[in-house]
């Protein structure tokens, strides 16, 4: 430990050099300057052990060191401030003239380059598209599309009910009832929309999206129906595709059918997607049931139709081998890319 002020000036020079630090100076001082400990202090300790002659001068000096070492202190932190600032400054530095980054291009979501597709091919045929309300009562859902009151399908099992008669919609069918009482037929309407479904697994969620079409005419006939859906599917997803109707039933259509066609991925082979079989299930469809078009009051003998739904979803992971529905929720982008 220095003994004179001279030999304290001395070390603190020498120690000085190495505080380039916020941490190193606050240690310097402290080591120094401290009132409990520092060097400087228990040198002033030491005064009344001195010969009286040596007390005033060595307090002088040792005062005059103090100052000086408590000015270099000032400095050394002065110093590390503007160092800090200055490379705070270069480390944010933003060179206006060099060019900038290119922005990263965005891409529509499958659902919707699905959905954009199919009504791109339905207003081609002269469709119109339109909407109904997602929270629907009961008539509009169910009663008016020929489902009765003990159908498994208004169960509370299958059904999101808020207060009875209201729920969130199980179809985009309601848009069907709607459109027929709002508007006089001829009617082509395609419904695109969101659904409600108490069921959650790897291919189906509880909200997804749906979309149904309709048309009301004179002379519709079964052949018109399945001409249209003929040109859709060969539109959606080749012109090679093989669609096959198969008889069904559904409480507002008659007959009924469910409509599948040739796997695109394996060309009836067999393959993951349509689990071996050659054959992918689309949609359900039919012809519009008379009783649902007296629910609206059309007459069956004048008026005749078809319809057809499927879920958007479905499609949307058959045609860019999704294997999972919940993938269309994770919003990923980096699965989005790998999209073929």
């Amino acid at each position: 430990m220095p003994r004179t002020p001279d030999e304290v000036l001395q070390a603190f020079a020498e120690d000085a050099r190495a505080a380039d630090s916020p941490g190193g100076l606050e240690a310097l001082r402290i080591k120094y300057v401290s009132r409990k400990s520092g060097v400087l202090t228990e040198l002033l300790k030491s005064i009344p052990s001195l010969p009286p002659g040596e007390r005033k001068p060595f307090g002088a000096r040792l005062n005059e060191v103090k100052r000086a070492v408590e000015g270099r202190l000032d400095a050394l932190a002065a110093d590390l401030k503007r160092r800090g600032e200055e490379a705070r400054v270069r480390k944010d530095f933003i060179d206006v003239t060099l060019p900038g980054l290119p922005p990263e291009a965005g891409m529509l979501h499958p659902i919707t380059r699905v959905r954009r597709q199919m009504e791109e091919i339905f207003r081609a045929l002269g469709y119109s598209v339109e909407d109904a309300p997602e929270i629907e009562d009961e008539w509009h859902n169910f009663t008016a599309l020929n489902l009765p009151e003990n159908h498994p399908a208004r169960g509370e099992a299958d059904t999101f009910y808020l207060k009875r008669p209201w729920l969130l919609r199980t179809h985009t069918s309601n848009v069907q009832i709607r459109a027929m009482k709002k508007h006089t037929p001829p009617l082509l309407v395609l419904a695109p929309g969101r659904v409600y479904r108490r069921d959650d697994s790897p291919r189906h969620s509880p909200m997804f999206h749906q979309i149904e079409g309709f048309a009301i005419d004179r002379f519709m006939s079964f052949a018109s129906f399945k001409a249209t859906l003929d040109h859709f599917l060969r539109k959606l997803f080749d012109e090679s595709v093989i669609v096959r109707f198969q008889p069904s039933y559904y409480p507002f259509t008659e007959p009924s059918a469910d409509v599948v066609v040739s796997c695109v991925f394996c060309g009836q082979k067999g393959c993951r997607v349509c689990s071996q079989t050659g054959w992918i299930e689309i949609m359900g469809s039919g012809m519009v049931h008379p009783q649902v078009l007296r629910n609206v009051g059309y007459d069956p003998a004048q008026w005749m139709g078809f319809a057809f739904g499927m879920g958007i979803d479905r499609v949307a992971m058959i045609k860019y081998g999704m294997p999972n529905i919940r993938l269309h929720f994770e919003a990923s982008v980096k699965m989005m890319r790998g999209l073929r």
